[in-house]
């Protein structure tokens, strides 16, 4: 999941929702296409500063090139590298990372995690998926990451055993979203700094997720 900041970048608010009964991410909205190596992208919101895309998810590692086209205008092109995996988690505010209870209510203050649970914590740019899915695909069913062997999580620069990430990969139902199933230690700091790495890529060290 990327986003494009600009000007004039559509001339309309547009915004894809899963619950649109629609098995994919459309490559069209509101008049805005993005191209990745001449491939049109599945889009999730534009708006005339902003176009938040999903790299197909066929692309190979290396440079790639990406445009915006608005109503048969094309934009510039730009080039970008792209890796196996650049983790990245989703702020919720007051520096905490979207991280949910298993039943899928959200950790927070007032209701934080708690030593040996199981907590949800939500992620993009994790990868390939086992299977892998089409170009904007919503998947249906759990699917773990392909490069497993070199994901790692740490809470305040500590790396978790392996056996306390219960499972990494694609959300069901979400286009474009991973989750990452971890068990919390049980000599856990409150409120851990949380970071994920897949290689030399890490996320940003500037979350935490709510834990007492």
């Amino acid at each position: 999941m990327l986003s494009i900041f600009g000007s004039n970048l559509s001339w309309y608010i547009g915004e894809f929702s899963a619950s649109q009964s629609t098995p994919s991410a459309p490559v069209a909205l509101s008049g805005v296409e993005v191209y990745v190596d001449n491939w049109p992208a599945p889009l999730l919101y534009v708006s005339p500063t902003q176009i938040n895309f999903l790299v197909p998810s066929g692309e190979s590692p290396g440079s790639i090139s990406v445009h915006v086209v608005r109503e048969g205008a094309s934009g510039p092109f730009v080039s970008l590298t792209l890796v196996n995996g650049a983790p990245a988690l989703f702020g919720g505010g007051s520096g905490f990372a979207i991280a949910t209870h298993a039943d899928g209510t959200l950790l927070t203050d007032a209701s934080p995690g708690q030593p040996g649970e199981i907590v949800v914590v939500y992620a993009t740019g994790l990868g390939p998926t086992d299977p892998n899915p089409e170009a904007g695909e919503i998947p249906q069913t759990a699917a773990p990451l392909q490069w497993l062997g070199s994901l790692s999580v740490s809470l305040n620069g500590a790396a978790l055993p392996s056996d306390l990430i219960m499972y990494a990969g694609a959300t069901p139902g979400c286009v474009g979203l991973y989750q990452l199933n971890i068990q919390l230690p049980q000599d856990v700091a409150a409120d851990p700094v949380i970071q994920v790495s897949m290689g030399t890529q890490s996320s940003s060290g500037s979350l935490k997720i709510a834990v007492q």
